[in-house]
C-alpha cells in the first residue's frame, strides 16, 4: 500500500495544475493598499526565483492543455450536470475535512460535517446535490496541513509546485496525508480509475474558474502568492482573521 500511495501522490501531481495559477479573482481598488499587500509577504519566499520558474511552467501547461480541456467541458456539460459533478467531490471533500477535524478536536464540527455527508449520500443522491446546505448545515473544509499548523507546526517557505501550484513546506506534506484520507482512494480498484476520477474533479473546478480569471491585477505571481497565505491563514484561524481573497469571488479557491 505504501508503494501505490507514493505512486498516487506522484500521478496526481501531474493533474491538479496550478491551483491558484488559474484562480485568478478578487477585484482590488485601491492601488496603494495593493502595493503594500504585494510586499507584505516577500520575507517566506526566499526561493522567489525558483518558485517564479515553475510558475511559468505551470502557466504555460494551463494555457496549452488544461483551460482547453476545461472550455470544451463547459461547453458540452449541462449546467444540472456540472453542478452535480462539483457538489459530488465537495461531499467526498467533506470526508476528508470530517477526518481532520477530528484530529483537531472539533468534535462539534465532525459531527456537523458527518451530518453533511450522510444527508447528501442520501437524500442528494451521493452528493449530486447540496441538500445539506438547504437544511442549514455548513460546508467546512479542513485539510492536514490545516491540522498541522493547528498542531503548531510553522509553514516553512511559500514554495510552487510544479503542477500543484502554490503551497508550503508544511502544507505540501499535509497533501500526502490527505490521498490517505480520500475514501476515492480505497474505493477504486484499479490505481488508474483513481486518477481518472481526480482527473474529472480538476477540469470541473478548472471551468468553474473559467468566469472569474481575468480578475486578477498587477504582477500574477505575486498576487497569487499573496492570496495563497492570506486565505491559508483564513482557514487555519477560522475565519477570524481579515482576508480579503474569502469573498464570493474566492469560493472556488476552497475546492483546493
Amino acid at each position: 500500500m505504501i508503494n501505490r500511495a507514493i505512486r498516487c501522490f506522484l500521478l496526481l501531481s501531474c493533474i491538479p495544475m496550478m491551483t491558484l495559477s488559474f484562480a485568478s479573482q478578487a477585484n482590488v481598488d485601491d492601488s496603494a493598499s495593493t502595493d503594500a499587500m504585494y510586499n507584505e509577504y516577500e520575507d517566506i519566499d526566499p526561493w522567489e526565483g525558483f518558485n517564479r520558474s515553475i510558475y511559468s511552467f505551470n502557466e504555460t501547461m494551463d494555457e496549452y492543455l488544461l483551460r482547453p480541456v476545461a472550455v470544451g467541458y463547459k461547453k458540452i456539460t449541462p449546467l444540472i450536470i456540472d453542478k452535480g459533478i462539483t457538489n459530488f467531490f465537495g461531499n467526498i471533500g467533506d470526508v476528508i475535512s470530517i477526518s481532520n477535524s477530528l484530529f483537531q478536536a472539533k468534535g462539534g464540527q465532525a459531527a456537523e460535517l458527518t451530518t453533511r455527508v450522510m444527508f447528501n449520500t442520501t437524500f442528494g443522491l451521493l452528493g449530486f446535490f447540496d441538500v445539506s446546505t438547504e437544511f442549514g448545515l455548513k460546508k467546512t473544509k479542513e485539510d492536514f496541513g490545516q491540522t498541522l499548523a493547528v498542531w503548531g507546526v510553522g509553514s516553512g517557505p511559500y514554495i510552487m509546485l510544479p503542477f500543484l501550484g502554490p503551497s508550503s513546506i508544511r502544507d505540501g506534506s499535509g497533501m500526502v496525508v490527505d490521498i490517505f484520507l480520500d475514501p476515492q482512494y480505497y474505493m477504486s480498484d484499479e490505481f488508474s480509475l483513481f486518477v481518472a476520477k481526480k482527473a474529472i474533479w480538476l477540469v470541473d473546478v478548472r471551468g468553474d474558474l473559467l468566469a472569474s480569471e481575468n480578475l486578477i491585477m498587477g504582477d500574477k505571481y505575486t498576487f497569487i502568492r499573496n492570496a495563497y497565505i492570506q486565505h491559508r491563514d483564513f482557514l487555519i484561524n477560522d475565519g477570524e482573521v481579515d482576508d480579503p481573497f474569502a469573498g464570493e469571488d474566492f469560493d472556488d479557491f476552497d475546492d483546493f
